[in-house]
């Protein structure tokens, strides 16, 4: 972790123009994905995890099914095609390659009718993120714990992966697992992570507008008009789009509120208001019309050559949204929530 991105000051300062916004204030850390090379000894997404040989590797038991349309594909078929794209960016495709893509994804005839395909049997877990607390200050681990694992099951639980939560101390891994199971195939391409190194960065945040008060909303509202204009935004998501909570993979700060409402989210151990974890995201860059929240240097380098959008470690969510992973803030080891936004 060489150089850390600079994320650009926020053009207002909006607590110093509504106080009311100053004791919302929380600290996120944005990771700032790019592709790499991570160890077992680095944070990172979609990397190796430090796992213990001992310990058995996570299977999801539901029930995995396609629908249909969408073929599923094996990892490894899906890192060749990504490595084909790469490789291949600027020039032609060689015949072998053309061959090899179209042995991995068929011509297809229309209207499309494929069989429904079935996986029996439990499914290994991919590596989504790991996590030390050396690097990302907004973990708040178990007592004991310096390390965050999530893995998740690469088909949807119905609408989105369903996730797992380790805490760990990483001094207690002595003999790692070098070579994990890998599923059969994944539901589609942006549920396989590729490998990427961070550039953790802490930032302040402050609520999406959905989560303050009636009053404050309409204040926000009307003071946007003005802001709005001089950047040819609309006035009512300048708030959200740039000085309420970052886009991008992010620990901790305040969620999105995107396509849902927010609502409660007690634990369901002991009833404490649970809060955002991490923020899986699709996308790195912001709606605004100035991407204002691009960091300097920017840390990527686009996406792989063949993938929609802008986002180093090839996830998407749903049609590009994000996955809220959400904690309870006194035992973080109790059961977590899932929110797609």
């Amino acid at each position: 972790m060489n150089v850390t991105p600079v994320t650009p000051p926020r053009p207002i300062d909006v607590a110093a123009v509504f106080p009311q916004l100053a004791p919302l204030a929380r600290t996120a850390t944005r990771l700032h994905p790019r592709p790499g090379a991570p160890t077992w000894h680095d944070s990172s997404i979609g990397g190796p995890l430090l796992w213990p040989a001992e310990e058995p590797w996570p299977h999801c038991e539901e029930p995995h099914v396609v629908d249909g349309i969408n073929p599923a594909q094996s990892p490894a078929d899906l890192r060749l095609e990504r490595r084909i794209f790469a490789a291949s960016h600027g020039r032609d495709l060689t015949p072998e390659e053309r061959e090899t893509l179209e042995r991995i994804r068929p011509p297809r005839t229309y209207p499309v009718r494929l069989a429904v395909q079935a996986y029996d049997g439990p499914i290994a877990m991919l590596p989504v993120a790991q996590l030390y607390v050396r690097d990302v200050p907004d973990l708040s681990p178990p007592e004991g714990k310096d390390l965050l694992q999530v893995l998740w099951c690469p088909f949807d639980h119905p609408i989105m992966p369903r996730t797992l939560l380790f805490w760990r101390s990483a001094a207690a891994v002595t003999d790692i697992l070098d070579t994990p199971p890998e599923p059969p195939a994944v539901q589609f391409d942006g549920y396989l992570p590729e490998p990427c190194v961070l550039e953790p960065e802490q930032i302040t945040e402050y609520p999406d507008h959905l989560e303050l008060s009636e009053e404050l909303q309409e204040q926000l509202k009307q003071w946007s008009v003005p802001q709005a204009a001089e950047e040819d935004m609309d006035p009512d998501t300048y708030y959200d789009c740039v000085l309420s909570n970052a886009p991008g993979w992010k620990v901790g700060g305040w969620p999105a509120w995107n396509s849902t409402d927010p609502s409660p989210q007690p634990c369901s151990e002991c009833g404490t208001g649970m809060q955002v974890l991490m923020t899986v995201a699709t996308f790195e860059e912001g709606d605004d019309a100035g991407n204002s929240w691009s960091p300097h240097p920017h840390p990527g380098a686009g996406p792989y050559p063949g993938h929609r959008g802008y986002n180093a470690t090839g996830v998407q969510i749903g049609s590009g949204y994000r996955q809220h992973l959400f904690v309870c803030p006194a035992k973080p080891e109790h059961p977590h929530i899932e929110l797609m936004t």
